[in-house]
This record gives structure tokens, C-alpha cells and sequence, in this order.
């Protein structure tokens, strides 16, 4: 890496709290003209990281979410139909879709959840990826700009919804493995998201929030947005003035940020509501051996 892509590396990283190696990763390889998938849960800052390039290096970046719903018309684009009544099929009344915005404004085509896209979109997808070109009928050939990336995400905890994705689609891409981060770079991300100075309630937003993850009784855990919206909350409680209690006002803005990111166990009995608190009481009140913590003012 030359003095000159290490200074852009240093400016990007900037804009990111902690993730270098990742940020070195993606970038070494979008330096080399090659597509990445980043498989990780949501909420571990993989746009973000790819945002912060996009922003540096002044291109677009364009996003779009993996479903059902993206067919290959609407990843590629499509002729505006009541143009196509008045004036039949031309270049003029054809509408790119975001694969085309991306491959001629030279900039990161981005799918999110990319194993929920149908079969024969990623079919599209990887021609285009191999060839750096798309034919499209009436219109003609539109080849991309060098700058142009196709990269995507997968969540490999979560297979509603989900399709398997083949040995072929993976033989075309980078893949980089994204957990989360530690405690203390995740507390960074809720100061800097929400403003807080309050360290004990980052400390207890995040440690809540983590506790999640590996709960015996969930099957999926939050992403640090729990913790950053726990302590936005618990802020706004504060300026309400009705809570005596730190240990409250944090269990209610915990139960209120977390009870929809976090996912029960299908087998387990109790409601993401009781996992929280459960989850609040073993921080507040238990020791690491199981005793119970004295509570002071």
C-alpha cells in the first residue's frame, strides 16, 4: 500500500469507530477491482464501512434490499409502460433500475440480505459481475465504470425467508466474516450516535444489550442499535423527571429499544419482555457467583 492509499485508508477510518481490519480488508479488495460479501448479523456496521469508502473516494453508493421482490426488472430496470403506449419501446423510455445506476455512475451496488434474492436475479447479478457489461433488449449494451462494485450482505443466523445460496455464487465473490465488536468500541458507537455523557448508563445500555446475544432462551440477540436506542431513551426519561431510580428508568427504556430486536427461542416459554428483565435483574442485582448485589443510591 503506497503513503498516498494509506492517507485515504487514515481519512476513512476517521469516519468509523474501531473496525480497521475490516475496513483494510474491504478496501484491498475493492482497490483490486474484486466484489465482496460481508456475512454477519445486522447492526455490525458493515454499510457503514462501505459508506465511508463510497464518501472518500466521491461515489455513489446504492443500496438495495435483497427479497422476493427484486426480479430481474427491477434490479436491471424496465420501459415506463404508459411511454411505451404512446411512443413503442426506445432508449428514451427506459427506466434503469439499480444495478444500471450503479454500473454507469461508476459507483457500490449494495444488496442487503443477498440470500433472499430470487434465483434468477442473482443469475443477472453474476453476468454482470463477469462480464462488467449488461445487454438490455432495445436499448443496447451498457458496459460499467471502473469504479463499479457489486457487494452484499448476508445475515447466516436468520434462514426465514432464506434460500440457500449455491457453491457457483460464491465462486464470484471476496466473503469477510463480520461479528461484532467488543464492549468498549460498541459503547464508543452509542456516545458518538447519541451524544451521551453518561457512562454509567452507556456501560449498562451496552452490557444489557450484549447479555442478548447469548441468552439460552433467544435465538437471536440485538445489534448494538439496541444499546444506542436504550440509552436514547433513557435520556428522554430523565427529562421527564419521573423515575426516582437509575436501575428502572434503564430497565424500561431497555424493555421498549430491545423487545422487537431480540427473537425467543420457538421452544422457550416466556416472552422477549421476561428475557429483559431477567437479563436487567442478573446486571443489577446478581454477582458474577450468583449472589445478590447490594444496591446502592
Amino acid at each position: 500500500m503506497t503513503g498516498t492509499n494509506r492517507e485515504r485508508r487514515d481519512r476513512i477510518a476517521a469516519d468509523l469507530v474501531g473496525r480497521r481490519r475490516e475496513l483494510d480488508l474491504v478496501l484491498a479488495a475493492v482497490t483490486a477491482g474484486r466484489d465482496i460479501l460481508l456475512e454477519g448479523p445486522p447492526g455490525t456496521g458493515k454499510s457503514t464501512v462501505l459508506r465511508a469508502i463510497t464518501r472518500n473516494w466521491d461515489i455513489p453508493f446504492v443500496l438495495v434490499e435483497g427479497n422476493a421482490e427484486l426480479t430481474p426488472s427491477r434490479l436491471v430496470g424496465h420501459h415506463n409502460p404508459a411511454r411505451v403506449l404512446r411512443e413503442d419501446y426506445s432508449e428514451d423510455n427506459f427506466v434503469a433500475g439499480p444495478l444500471l445506476e450503479a454500473m454507469t455512475t461508476g459507483g457500490f451496488l449494495y444488496i442487503e440480505e443477498l440470500n433472499r434474492a430470487p434465483e434468477d436475479t442473482l443469475n443477472v447479478l453474476l453476468a454482470a459481475m463477469a462480464e462488467r457489461e449488461v445487454a438490455v433488449p432495445r436499448v443496447g449494451t451498457i458496459a460499467a465504470l471502473p469504479t463499479f462494485r457489486v457487494l452484499a450482505s448476508m445475515n447466516p443466523f436468520d434462514n426465514v425467508g432464506t434460500a440457500r445460496i449455491s457453491d457457483s455464487v460464491y465462486d464470484r465473490w471476496c466473503r469477510l466474516a463480520v461479528g461484532y465488536q467488543d464492549a468498549a468500541e460498541e459503547a464508543d458507537i452509542v456516545r458518538v450516535r447519541t451524544g451521551a455523557t453518561d457512562d454509567r448508563l452507556v456501560t449498562d445500555a451496552v452490557a444489557i444489550t450484549r447479555a442478548t446475544r447469548d441468552h439460552g432462551e433467544l435465538r437471536r440477540g440485538s445489534s448494538v442499535r439496541g444499546a444506542i436506542d436504550t440509552v436514547a431513551l433513557a435520556v428522554e426519561l430523565d427529562n421527564l423527571g419521573t423515575y426516582d431510580s437509575h436501575e428502572q428508568r434503564v430497565l424500561d427504556a431497555a424493555l421498549l429499544a430491545l423487545s422487537a430486536r431480540v427473537a425467543v427461542d420457538e421452544a422457550a416459554e416466556v416472552g422477549p419482555e421476561q428475557v429483559i428483565t431477567e437479563i436487567w435483574e442478573n446486571h443489577f442485582f446478581s454477582s458474577p457467583g450468583g449472589q445478590r448485589r447490594v444496591r446502592t443510591a
